[in-house]
């Protein structure tokens, strides 16, 4: 068996000797343990990690050959493990490092039975889509998609922004505000919720569409079936805006037209016997508890 391993690019002191601990787990049960090219100089800047395993970087003919990928921090690194597999449809295990991990959700305490689960074949997919950015110019290169939101934002010290939205080519609402938010339904769990968007299971076949800051108080978010396409023409009084996917973001002319589609490929996240949907919900964002009672 083959894994790749995926890390934060600075770790903390308690982490260290956690990372040394997965990659002497993984080898003493034969597996060929690969770690991203980034991650292996992090790795050799600390000198109490030991590791004899093969470093590899993005378009390396190896990563089709991988069985797994662990994403070691917490969701933003698993964003960006994202971006590494791309369409080759690898399974990706979190181990959280970081703070909520709602999509790293095994916790270092779980390591153990999370390795044998893999192993033994002892687990599921979970199936997520993605968002697909079509546009007149390479905004992002070829990583063009984003599991959790796609997102235009004004930037930070201009005046709010217009933002004419169609979908399927029909107008649909012209947001004023700061910005617009179209989130999958893994991604609204995050900015989107925090905005006042909907929570979306995974397999619901939808999107959400949730305005930032929104001018008009009687515009809410809405839920549109995930086969839409949405295009947008933005106007405002700065010279550009921002648009981002995931954590990539960069400043974009209001000339240049842009539209969102699901992506052609998913990602497949690994889960657990031990978990579900609902149970991360409840433990990550307490949804539903009472402090009351």
């Amino acid at each position: 068996m083959r894994i790749g391993v995926y890390g934060k690019r600075v770790l903390s002191e308690e982490s260290i000797d956690f990372v040394q601990f997965i990659i002497d787990l993984l080898r003493n049960k034969g597996v060929e343990v690969f770690i991203y090219h980034e991650f292996m100089e992090v790795i050799r800047k600390n000198k109490r990690i030991r590791s004899k395993a093969e470093s590899f970087t993005e378009g390396d003919e190896v990563i089709g050959s991988f069985d797994f990928m662990l994403s070691l921090g917490g969701d933003g690194t698993l964003l960006e493990t994202v971006t590494v597999i791309r369409d080759k449809g690898i399974p990706i295990i979190g181990i959280n490092m970081g703070r909520l991990g709602f999509l790293a959700s095994v916790s270092k305490n779980d390591i153990y039975y999370a390795i044998d689960e893999l192993l033994k074949g002892s687990y599921g997919l979970d199936k997520r889509s993605l968002l697909y950015l079509e546009c007149e110019e390479p905004l992002f290169g070829d990583l063009n998609f984003a599991l959790n939101d796609f997102v235009i934002h004004k930037n930070d010290s201009s005046s709010m922004i217009t933002i004419h939205t169609f979908i399927n080519g029909e107008f649909l609402n012209s947001y004023w505000g700061d910005g617009l938010i179209v989130s999958t339904p893994t991604g609204s769990t995050g900015y989107s919720l925090s905005c006042g968007g909907p929570i979306l299971f995974p397999q619901s076949g939808s999107f959400a569409v949730t305005p930032v800051s929104p001018h008009n108080l009687n515009v809410r978010p809405i839920i549109i079936s995930d086969e839409s396409v949405l295009s947008f023409e933005i106007e405002g009084r700065s010279s550009s805006f921002l648009v981002s996917m995931d954590s990539r973001s960069c400043g974009v002319n209001y000339e240049v037209q842009m539209a969102i589609r699901k992506a052609p490929f998913v990602v497949n996240l690994v889960k657990l016997n031990n978990s579900n949907y609902l149970k991360t919900l409840r433990s990550k964002l307490n949804w539903g508890v009472d402090v009351r009672n």
